[in-house]
């Protein structure tokens, strides 16, 4: 008899299904349980029999799945192979063994109520039941082995064995015969869970026997045989220790692996979390400050990825997306690999300070919204950036790989969303909370928390192979049956490397991106990281005793708690926390200067960030020659010229440079402006086609004789004048890439003056993050769900005193004259009715309301069901009946 067919053995008193078991739950447990499962309340149901329902579908049981811990996970399994229903002292015996163990006796009380909060557990300790689908999902059979390598029950292996055969396997066991199956599995069921006589069983049984048991105890328990087994093999099958389920296929029944594993369904158990291990702690103060260094290289970082891209960045590839070679020339103008180049790009259009221009030849450029960011104060510039991190769904670390149809993933392209990201980012830095401050962890000892909190979130790729277990018979091959569904992602954790798995990778980019944008520093958390997740900042210890060797032991005191779970702020709580992480980050950030030092070189040297004014108009007088701790800038021709046709003169520039330098301006470089000054518009360019001019005859001539000037299609149309079949724009280029330094000039002769020309695209808002299911239910949601699913559930289980017998049991069904009466009688009494109703979209629904008013068609009504006084049209009303006495 399969687990299914049993007869019903739930206690006198015990709940008969979920929807009863929800019944007698209070406010605040079913708060919580919407709060994590928030599918289920996506509609809200109408009451909680709908609730119960929609806790069991698939979908619903398979992500609340996901989201248990390791050994939560551990004793669900252990659920799914217990008997149905089972007590906890059988589930303890499943999750301990034989030996008792005091971390799981500890332990388990706490799986069994995360089981029971998310309704995948209901019943009593001496009743635990496991949701059907979950069950269905978790316990083996021949398609889907469990995930604790246990096969099916005795009872369940021999359903279609014939009668005879049974009898013979009694016989064989030393067990009497009896009249019928049912109670010759019984009585071959407990043998097997009889550990004295079975210990017995297996003394007499050859060595050969035993090898074979104990290559199938840890699973996988199938195995194949040959027509005619070999002996030792036929001493297993003849006692019913191997059991046949199809030609050439037998299984290890579930209760002599138990017997063999000591009564235990896992291997190994993990009742308590992996402990982070430190890898180094650092004085909390240079943390802050290692930390703030890095938070405004970030921010120099952006700024100049967006000068860069400031008249118009790369194209647009044609499926959206940066190319390689120009993710390339990025990458090699911020002096920064490509996968750190790609990062940067995507954190600025998360922030929304860079798109696409939308035109018909589509660039990026920054956004509007980037002049305003400008603006704001240097550490709210950086919470901006930190913010946007830290909710965005686009995972630069995507970049390079390949989708589903083996495309190449490009930056800021298609593909990027992993709607897991910001959980994982969240949940990484709530692990940095939970040590001392200035500790940072090791790598490897996070990942391995994380994979203990969500197990099965595990890799993407297909299902690795299992390699089976082996036996030196000829006769005998085990056999590996698929495991889809949820097995198949629990196997397939255990063999993937933590590379390959998708919350690995992810921690680690989190790891990573944190420090290069300054959230941590040192690997620690800072204290301005703390304060943008919203957590207290004061100091936990005392610092002064803190190892700061990498590989110490914490000290006894600052041996901390597991962190709990951190979830992300609301929209209001964000900006109180960003606004309290700047005033931290202010202060251990460099004042910006107002002074270069120049040197006789043709350099200046920046001996940290300058003033936006300063730092602006020195970007278009010379070039980055270096970065770091001080920046130098290098004077050239082209880059006077820059300046010269961005409006300035050779005096403007003189004073200017005199003005912010510390030293006096070097003879080279004032010579150096003047001589590119004096030469600056000596050569006019206009349009005609296009055409030169210049007093000096023999400039144009040298002009003429210059081969490399052909490609312009020059000729002498006067002494002083040259035409050329050539845009002004291109004449210009050509003729300062020739070494000349010609300026444009309108119709009526003058100096055109070019100005740096910023290009912006159309005001765009930063993408909007891809939810991974339903957002989690703020209070307001969840109040309002839980008052509707009671009011609901009220009119739907209130014991009713029918008028007339309803179609299908659904709703009263009444003509429209009894209705009537009923409403006015109703009136009358006070008392409160059960009713049917269709609104207007055609939905119908069933309420219990106490009628005040009926008049003009229209019944007003107190509506039991919404808690609210409400009215409604008598003829969409299907029927009336009374409560009974015991519901009034």
């Amino acid at each position: 008899m399969s687990t299914e067919e049993q007869p019903d053995r739930t206690p006198e008193g015990a709940p008969r299904s979920l929807a009863e078991a929800l019944r007698t739950r209070d406010d605040h447990s079913l708060s919580a349980l919407l709060r994590t499962r928030p599918d289920l309340i996506t509609p809200v149901p109408t009451d909680l029999t709908q609730l119960a329902t929609r806790a069991g579908t698939r979908a619903s049981v398979v992500r609340a799945l996901e989201r248990l811990d390791h050994f939560a996970l551990q004793t669900a399994q252990a659920v799914a192979v217990a008997p149905d229903p089972a007590p906890y002292d059988a589930l303890l015996g499943l999750m301990a063994g034989d030996t008792p163990d005091e971390a799981v006796t500890a332990a388990l009380p706490r799986a069994l109520g995360t089981l029971r909060e998310q309704a995948l557990v209901w019943g009593p300790d001496d009743c635990l039941r496991l949701v059907r689908t979950a069950r269905e999902l978790l316990a083996p059979s021949p398609q889907h082995p469990s995930p604790t390598g246990l096969g099916p029950t005795v009872a369940e292996a021999t359903a279609g064995m014939s009668p005879g055969r049974v009898q013979e396997i009694l016989t064989t066991a030393g067990l009497p015969s009896t009249h019928d199956s049912v109670s010759a599995m019984a009585s071959l069921s407990a043998l097997f869970t009889d550990r004295t006589r079975m210990t017995a069983l297996l003394s007499a049984a050859p060595a050969e026997s035993l090898d074979v048991l104990t290559r199938l105890v840890w699973g996988p328990p199938y195995g194949q045989v040959t027509a005619h087994p070999a002996p030792h093999l036929r001493w297993l099958l003849d006692r019913g220790l191997l059991l046949p389920t199809a030609p050439g296929t037998v299984v290890l029944p579930r209760e002599v692996a138990l017997h063999l594993r000591d009564g235990r369904a896992h291997r190994e158990t993990a009742p308590l979390a992996p402990p982070l291990e430190a890898a180094a702690t650092h004085r909390p103060q240079a943390v802050d400050a290692a930390a703030a260094g890095q938070a405004y290289t970030a921010l120099m970082t952006v700024e100049e990825l967006l000068k860069d891209w400031d008249e118009g960045g790369p194209a647009v590839l044609r499926a959206g997306g940066l190319s390689v070679r120009d993710l390339k020339r990025t990458a090699a103008a911020l002096d920064v690999s490509e996968p750190v180049a790609a990062f940067w790009v995507e954190l600025a259009y998360a922030a929304g300070l860079l798109a696409s221009d939308g035109e018909a030849d589509e660039r990026y450029a920054a956004t509007p919204a980037y002049d305003e960011w400008l603006e704001l104060p240097t550490a709210e510039r950086w919470t901006r950036l930190a913010t946007a991190w830290l909710t965005a769904t686009r995972t630069a670390g995507m970049v390079g790989g390949r989708d589903a149809k083996d495309r190449t993933l490009s930056a800021l392209g298609p593909g990027l969303d992993r709607s897991a990201a910001p959980e994982v980012r969240y949940r990484v830095l709530a692990l940095l909370t939970g040590l001392p401050e200035g500790t940072s962890p090791t790598a490897d000892s996070v990942l391995a928390r994380l994979r203990w909190e969500r197990p099965l979130r595990g890799p993407q790729s297909p299902q690795a192979p299992q390699t089976p277990p082996t036996t030196q018979s000829p006769q005998y091959t085990p056999s590996t049956p698929s495991t889809p569904g949820v097995q198949g992602a629990q196997r397939t954790q255990n063999t993937h490397s933590p590379a390959d798995d998708l919350r690995s990778r992810l921690a680690q980019w989190a790891l990573s991106e944190a420090e290069m944008l300054g959230v941590t520093g040192r690997g620690a958390l800072s204290s301005h990281g703390r304060a943008l997740l919203g957590l207290p900042t004061g100091t936990t210890a005392d610092k002064a005793d803190l190892p700061a060797e990498p590989g110490d032991k914490l000290p006894a005191h600052h041996q901390h708690t597991p962190a709990a779970p951190l979830e992300p702020l609301g929209t209001a709580e964000q900006a109180a926390a960003a606004l309290h992480a700047a005033r931290l980050l202010t202060p251990l950030l460099p004042e910006p200067l107002d002074h270069v030092l120049l040197q006789a070189d043709l350099t200046a040297v920046a001996p940290g960030p300058l003033q936006r004014p300063l730092a602006d108009t020195l970007d278009v007088l010379a070039d980055v020659e270096s970065k770091g701790g001080a920046t130098v800038y290098r004077f050239t021709p082209a880059s006077v010229r820059r300046a010269l046709d961005a409006g300035r003169s050779a005096s403007d520039l003189q004073a200017f440079l005199t003005a912010h330098s510390r030293t006096p301006v070097p003879q080279p470089l004032a010579y150096l402006i003047d001589d590119v000054a004096r030469k600056h518009g000596h050569l006019r360019v206009g349009a005609a086609s296009a055409y030169v001019r210049c007093d000096d005859d023999t400039i144009l001539g040298e002009i003429l004789a210059d081969k490399r000037s052909a490609p312009l299609r020059l000729r002498r149309l006067a002494p002083t004048v040259l035409a050329a079949q050539a845009d002004p724009a291109a004449l210009l280029d050509g003729l300062r890439s020739l070494g000349y330094a010609p300026a444009a000039e309108s119709a009526e002769g003058d100096v055109l003056i070019t100005r740096a020309h910023a290009h912006r695209t159309p005001p765009r808002t930063a993408p909007e993050p891809v939810p991974e299911g339903p957002p989690s239910p703020d209070d307001t949601l969840v109040t309002a769900a839980l008052r509707a699913i009671r009011a609901g559930d009220r009119a739907s289980t209130a014991p009713r005193k029918a008028t007339a017998p309803a179609p299908g049991g659904s709703l009263p069904r009444t003509s429209s004259a009894e209705t009537l009466a009923t409403m006015q009688a109703a009136v009358l009494t006070g008392e409160a009715l059960w009713i049917g109703y269709v609104n207007a979209e055609g939905s119908a629904s069933q309420r219990v309301i106490a009628p005040i008013r009926v008049e003009g068609g229209f019944v007003t009504a107190y509506d039991h069901t919404a808690d609210e006084v409400r009215t409604y049209p008598l003829h969409r009303v299907t029927g009336v009946a009374e409560l009974a006495d015991d519901a009034r």
